[in-house]
């Protein structure tokens, strides 16, 4: 495995989710499942109120082992979360919904808990490294043979039917998968290219509308008697 080229594919993908989610320090985020490790670390250096939400023990204490008391865990299923609605500015969901049963309740959570905006990093269907993921899955067992892989309008379907028309904004990288370097880096990063959907990892911001309980308002009310006699 190439540490250092996987290194800097997850900086690059931190680095997107922090252009796109643009966080205020005084911001609190949930991040909910895939394990999304070393890309939560700007969110944890800025200071932002940082929770963890994830099924899996195993993957809980990774987290934990890499932030310590830095962040908040919680151990639960992905498409019940113990929250209530807009507790968190943010949410995020990172290679998540490729690996769950049922993602549009997954992502109705998300929406649920976040009251600014939701950002979604998953693994594009149309790119090349996502058809190379498909195909060495059929010869061998890999963490891809049960994953469901998005593309971007396929996302955009689904949210759309989760929260309606809101504000939607995406890019990709990993454009070229196989190239390293300063160039590579310089490409990566142009707003221009990010906008061709066919980057090995997409990034997807949405802008929420903060959900409002609402409880009748019993309203008292004083009768008057009749000032005149009624006839019958």
């Amino acid at each position: 495995m190439d540490e250092p080229r996987n290194r800097a594919a997850l900086n690059g993908e931190s680095r997107l989710m922090m252009e796109m989610l643009a966080p205020l320090s005084t911001d609190s985020a949930l991040s909910i499942g895939g394990c999304a490790g070393s890309r939560l670390v700007p969110l944890v250096d800025q200071g932002i109120n940082l929770t963890a939400i994830d099924p899996s023990p195993y993957m809980l204490d990774l987290l934990g082992e890499t932030y310590g008391n830095r962040i908040e865990l919680y151990r639960s299923s992905l498409d019940d979360l113990p929250f209530e609605d807009n507790s968190f500015n943010h949410a995020c969901l990172i290679t998540t919904l490729e690996f769950v049963d049922h993602p549009e309740k997954v992502l109705a959570e998300a929406c649920r808990v976040a009251k600014d905006r939701l950002f979604i990093g998953f693994l594009n269907r149309y790119a090349i490294k996502g058809v190379q993921r498909r195909v060495s899955g059929m010869f061998r067992k890999t963490l891809f043979n049960r994953a469901t892989f998005f593309s971007v309008w396929e996302l955009k379907k689904y949210v759309k039917a989760v929260v309606g028309d809101v504000p939607v904004a995406w890019r990709t990288i990993g454009q070229l998968p196989d190239a390293s370097g300063f160039f590579k880096d310089k490409i990566e990063q142009s707003r221009v290219i990010q906008r061709f959907p066919f980057g090995a990892f997409a990034g997807m911001v949405v802008t929420l509308v903060p959900h409002f309980k609402t409880r009748p308002l019993a309203l008292r009310y004083n009768a008057k008697g009749p000032t005149e006699i009624v006839p019958g």
